[in-house]
């Protein structure tokens, strides 16, 4: 992954200012990706609370209140589909924007991911750089 900060922007609208203090929660069960990627977006600086369990990630969800999850499709127990579908489902959590992460390169996948709800799907291995782009768009996409 690139660790490079040198893309984020100077000048910031009122928008992008409202969406750099958003809390985002990421749900992997690779500790070493969201370590990662929980130093990028708290340098970038947001709120980031990371959960390495697919169960926990729903509680983490309803607790945390985040503005967006980023969440990884494969893990044990419950996938990533099971949790955004069950984030759909719960008034608390429904209207929460979920960015998938995954290593799976099927089309398949990527069309399951918006049938479930996600908001965006992003393919592994990504840049920080990349990620930190997509999240800023679909964060302003909310804020409107």
């Amino acid at each position: 992954m690139d660790f490079s900060k040198d893309s984020l922007p100077m000048g910031l609208t009122k928008v992008e200012k409202k969406t750099k203090s958003a809390k985002i929660l990421v749900i992997d069960d690779e500790a070493e990706i969201t370590e990662i990627i929980e130093t990028f977006l708290k340098d970038a600086g947001y709120q980031v609370l990371i959960e390495n369990s697919s169960v926990m990630g729903i509680e983490r969800a309803k607790n945390f209140k985040p503005d967006l999850i980023l969440l990884d499709i494969m893990m044990p127990f419950m996938d990533g589909y099971e949790v955004c579908d069950e984030l759909k489902k719960n008034k608390e959590t429904e209207n929460i924007p979920v960015i998938f992460l995954t290593g799976k390169d099927a089309k398949s996948d990527e069309g399951r991911s918006f049938k479930v709800g996600g908001d965006m799907y992003i393919k592994k291995p990504f840049s920080c750089d990349r990620l930190l782009e997509i999240v800023r768009i679909v964060l302003m996409s909310m804020s409107k």
